[in-house]
């Protein structure tokens, strides 16, 4: 692997100082080896010239085998989105979903994302995208009852061994999902608790997405809510990344507080899917909850980007409270880079500091929208001017997959048979 400086950045370090600096880095072995003034010899020099450099984005929940429903979904009622997805994801080729994954997978690269969090099935499938693309994959298998699957076997066991297959990769991070308590029963969720502490897995899954979702849980639980319901049978834990979180109320909040849960935000998803409400992100902040930021899929985002995601969801959160410093754009850069580092136990990612993967972005300054930033606007024009156009070089696990605007293994003989269903 061969090294890399990178020279005259303007450093976005995201280190628990959150220092902002002008300086160099250098890139070695697929690592972060310095981060200062002094010039460095590589293989390789990349010429910043005040770019802005910052962690690679990770975007903690998305379907990405599903970017072929892009523009098929659009403003139409949440019923009819679900029974429209359920007709158009279902009978698929490993064709399709290969080459559906890899296409979502470029275009994250593309936007800025470096690590993503899938839930699917055939996630086999989605890893050999992964190591296609480049991009870091945490990949969630999913599992429901039984006798609401539509997989061949058990899909406890086919999690299982999915894990086992792609326990030891370097971009793949394999786990156990759960679709949602609509499909899934006790012994699911604590099956897939089961296998997540017997592998040392996250476990990710959707939580209170919408209205419908609860209320038809309550009629059916005598007056128990879904979160109430997931801490009373000891499901809730530290190794569950829940999805939405829009309907939990302020006593849910604190019960996945004291578990230890994490959130992905998803607000654009669930804005343009008109699900009735914003997630409490004050709230949840406020009982100790991590919370980081997801795209959701194409069906329901149209798009992989999560800039549009800490742009929006901020001004969301500021109209909804009616209070303009109630978030603050260094907290909304935390929960895509830092925070969602933590919230998959990855130590190794999220800032820029010495020993760390080497999982960076560099932002071109030279456009009109980023041209006068500096040490001192950078975190605010990140989350408040920047876009996935922003987006100039892309580096994951040292490796350049972007450079110059220009995605160095986009290839359209990549996809297989031109079949994306």
């Amino acid at each position: 692997m061969k090294s890399l400086f990178i020279h005259d950045a303007i450093i976005v370090t995201q280190n628990p100082l959150r220092e902002v600096l002008r300086g160099n880095i250098l890139v070695r072995g697929g690592k972060i080896e310095y981060i200062g003034k002094e010039h460095m010899d590589a293989d390789y020099t990349m010429e910043a010239n005040g770019k802005i450099a910052l962690p690679g984005l990770i975007n903690t929940h998305c379907h990405v085998a599903m970017t072929h429903l892009r523009g098929k979904l659009d403003d139409i009622s949440l019923e009819q989105f679900l029974e429209r997805t359920f007709r158009l994801d279902s009978g698929r080729s490993d064709s399709g979903i290969y080459n559906s994954s890899l296409l979502g997978m470029y275009e994250m690269l593309d936007s800025g994302i470096t690590s993503f969090v899938d839930l699917y099935y055939s996630e086999d499938v989605i890893a050999r995208a992964v190591r296609q693309s480049g991009i870091r994959g945490f990949l969630s298998w999913v599992t429901l009852d039984e006798d609401k699957t539509t997989q061949k076997g058990s899909p406890l066991k086919n999690a299982d061994k999915f894990i086992s297959d792609f326990a030891h990769d370097d971009l793949v991070t394999p786990s156990v999902g759960v679709q949602g308590v609509y499909v899934a029963g006790d012994e699911t969720y604590l099956g897939a608790k089961d296998l997540a502490e017997k592998k040392d897995t996250l476990i990710h899954g959707h939580l209170a997405e919408t209205r419908e979702e609860v209320y038809n849980f309550l009629n059916q639980h005598n007056g128990e809510r879904p979160t109430e319901h997931l801490d009373r049978i000891g499901f809730l834990n530290p190794r569950f990344l829940a999805a939405h979180g829009v309907w939990n109320t302020l006593h849910e909040i604190r019960l996945m507080g004291r578990n230890g849960v994490k959130l992905s935000w998803n607000p654009v998803s669930n804005a343009k899917l008109g699900i009735g409400g914003m997630a409490p992100i004050p709230e949840y902040l406020g009982n100790g909850v991590n919370v980081s930021i997801g795209s959701d899929s194409c069906g329901s985002n149209n798009s992989q980007d999560i800039f549009q995601g800490m742009k929006f969801g901020s001004v969301w959160v500021k109209s909804d409270r009616w209070n303009p410093a109630i978030t603050n754009a260094q907290s909304i850069l935390d929960m895509a880079t830092i925070n969602a580092a933590s919230s998959l136990n990855r130590a190794d990612l999220g800032s820029i500091e010495a020993g760390k993967m080497a999982d960076i972005i560099l932002l071109d300054t030279r456009t009109p929208r980023l041209m006068l930033t500096d040490e001192v606007t950078a975190v605010s024009n990140i989350v408040y001017s920047a876009d996935a156009s922003s987006v100039s070089d892309v580096i994951v696990n040292g490796k350049l997959l972007k450079e110059n605007g220009q995605l160095l293994e986009y290839r359209s003989s990549d996809f297989q048979d031109s079949e994306f269903v």
